[in-house]
């Protein structure tokens, strides 16, 4: 009882870190269709930016949390400025896009390994703590943060969905781009906004991210596998699915290691990823668009010529 316990709030944990990445990912792809792996990098590039403005530059560590947030949201926005909002205006395929985000998550990367160093850093606001002791389980007191922060921004999230102005427009150009446009709605305004709400989202992620565990160069890839396994878990057309499916897979990973070795955490993530693009690609709460097809359709010529 006592391992079950401590497996439960452990996948907690990590199912809050993982559902913050994937929700800002999912409102992404819901409302530009398309899947922006570049996701990654801006988690990355915020833990970084978090890093640099306290650690090196000596800001207030509140100050420094706002700007970082506010950096994640330009750097979104920027990315589809300069890169998908050129790419669309050239009619590129889902394909293109989707290959434009893996050479972005790669570069920037890149250029954080190139301005930082390989070795590993540390923000070291909160020193580590004994943790707490709850029913036989260890909690730390950061890690409480982790949970409570994460459902808050998340709770967020939702109400600014469903009730804000900006949050139904995102919905109704998720639902149908052209009757959206046909009803005054600017989709170009849309897609920008999308990014920069959900790179602040990954902003938030990045933060939490670089006060509990260590930053390195490629941490942002191995963070976008886990927040696109999520989204397509809880389906990824629907960012309270994607919340679902991550905490869904924070408990499988922790559950997962009671039979096997922690070395096998990341495979049992894959697993899940396979088995649901396979079985059920649409995801638990997703609609009932294919996700492979939502990718493809649009370039079966591309396909065509390729094979």
């Amino acid at each position: 009882m006592d391992i079950f316990l401590q497996l439960f709030i452990n996948g907690l944990i990590a199912g809050a870190i993982y559902a913050l990445v994937a929700a800002g990912f999912a409102l992404i792809y819901s409302t530009c269709k398309f899947v922006h792996f570049a996701h990654g990098s801006a988690v990355a590039a915020s833990s970084y930016a978090l890093y640099f403005l306290f650690s090196q530059l000596g800001l207030n560590f509140w100050i420094a949390i706002v700007f970082t947030i506010i950096f994640a949201g330009l750097f979104g926005w920027l990315i589809n400025r300069i890169v998908y909002q050129e790419l669309r205006k050239r009619k590129a395929s889902n394909v293109i896009l989707l290959i434009a985000s893996v050479a972005l998550l790669i570069l920037i990367e890149s250029l954080i390994l190139l301005l930082f160093g390989a070795d590993v850093k540390t923000i070291g606001f909160i020193k580590i703590s004994k943790g707490m002791e709850f029913l036989n389980a260890i909690i730390t007191p950061l890690q409480i943060v982790i949970i409570i922060s994460s459902l808050i921004l998340l709770a967020l999230l939702f109400v600014f969905m469903k009730k804000t102005r900006l949050g139904k427009a995102m919905r109704a150009v998720a639902g149908n781009k052209e009757a959206a446009e046909i009803s005054g709605i600017s989709v170009k305004k849309i897609y920008s906004r999308a990014f920069m709400i959900g790179s602040a989202i990954a902003g938030a992620a990045g933060v939490l991210i670089g006060l509990e565990q260590n930053l390195e160069p490629m941490m942002g890839t191995s963070l976008i596998i886990k927040g696109f396994t999520g989204a397509i878990i809880g389906g990824a057309s629907s960012v309270p699915g994607a919340i679902l499916g991550s905490f869904l897979l924070g408990q499988a990973e922790n559950f997962g290691i009671w039979f096997l070795p922690s070395g096998y955490k990341d495979a049992i993530a894959f697993v899940i990823l396979f088995i649901f693009l396979i079985f059920r690609p649409n995801g638990i709460l997703g609609v009932k668009r294919l996700f492979i097809k939502s990718v493809f359709t649009a370039n079966s010529k591309f396909w065509h010529n390729f094979f």
